[in-house]
């Protein structure tokens, strides 16, 4: 009876293994089919913007506006550096400007009255000039005079040396005209000094006032805050990364393809995206550009030596991919996240 059994149980082995086998061969047909209509990868992820929030000026931090993972938008007001030394620094050199504005105005006046002196000393060689034509008429007069006995020696040496009294008055009043004309430049020179130093105290409080601006850190695009590094009354260095913004708004994918799968790609071309995260998504995407270089060549370290001589790999390149519909999939989006790619073999 036993034997009966087995005789039994034998044909229906054969048609589990034959329908296994069946199953296999489809699957596996399906498979071995779709590789050669199609070039795939799984090398491929997620991109987009990460935007790193950078100070532009040191100092302790005063206040956050945000925590870790927050969504932000452009321009919203994310932290606060402490400004108090600034704002002290910005009251010095505000004054320093008035007292640089005093001392132009006192260069200015200084100048005018040089300007005025050269008036008064003109006017006084003129008049110098005047009494010397007087004093030698009348030296030569009284010389005429002296030679027909008509005055007394006295009264022409009192012209004579009248006459020279005049002489040595005018050449006075000259070089007093030469020096005063001399100090003209050097006082010029002292307005534009004292000009050029207050447009230097401006421009310094300029400066200042940048910096104090640079305490209040905006977001510069919109999207969801990354871990922060910071805490309050941290003092942070001008340019050390805070932390980084994610910029939600924009996606693709970047997949690297095998050199020997490039020939059946080109730009526009459509195909299938599988997020391993959500793998049921049906996911489409269009080629937007082809690398004109191996990832390898962007490498710190790339694969050939100083002699030239490299080992022989197959290598990838990079094609940047735009996710069709990308609204209706944005929930599922996550930057880094790995991508399935397959392309239709046409």
């Amino acid at each position: 009876m036993s034997e009966s059994i087995e005789k039994k149980k034998a044909p229906v082995k054969k048609i589990v293994f034959v329908t296994i086998l069946l199953i296999a061969f489809f699957f596996g047909y399906k498979r071995v089919a779709y590789n050669l209509s199609h070039e795939t990868t799984d090398n491929a992820q997620i991109e987009t913007q990460i935007v790193p929030i950078l100070p532009r000026t040191s100092g302790y931090v005063k206040s956050l506006m945000i925590g870790d993972f927050d969504s932000v938008q452009t321009g919203q007001y994310i932290i606060e550096l402490d400004d108090e030394e600034l704002q002290h620094q910005l009251v010095e050199m505000e004054a320093d400007s008035i007292q640089a504005a005093a001392d132009i105005l006192n260069a200015k006046a200084m100048l005018q009255n040089a300007i005025t002196s050269l008036s008064v000393n003109r006017g006084n060689i003129e008049v110098s000039n005047v009494k010397v034509q007087q004093a030698l008429n009348d030296y030569v007069r009284n010389k005429h005079l002296l030679a027909d006995n008509a005055i007394t020696q006295k009264q022409f040496d009192d012209s004579k040396y009248n006459y020279e009294s005049s002489q040595k008055l005018f050449q006075n009043n000259e070089n007093e005209l030469t020096t005063a004309q001399s100090k003209i430049p050097v006082l010029e020179s002292m307005v534009k000094k004292n000009e050029a130093f207050l447009q230097v105290k401006k421009a310094k409080i300029e400066e200042i006032k940048l910096k104090i601006s640079y305490t209040k850190i905006f977001a510069p695009v919109s999207g969801k805050i990354g871990k922060k590094n910071i805490t309050l009354g941290q003092f942070v260095q001008m340019g050390t990364p805070l932390f980084s913004i994610v910029n939600d708004s924009i996606y693709w994918v970047t997949a690297n393809f095998k050199e020997n799968q490039i020939k059946n790609l080109y730009n526009g071309k459509v195909v299938e995206l599988r997020i391993d995260a959500f793998p049921n998504e049906k996911i489409t995407g269009t080629i937007e550009s082809i690398s004109d270089a191996t990832g390898a060549k962007f490498a710190l370290l790339p694969p050939d030596n100083s002699s030239g001589n490299f080992v022989k790999v197959t290598q990838r390149i990079p094609v940047k991919i735009k996710i069709n519909d990308l609204e209706k999939y944005r929930p599922y989006l996550r930057a880094g996240l790995s991508v399935f790619v397959s392309a239709a073999i046409k």
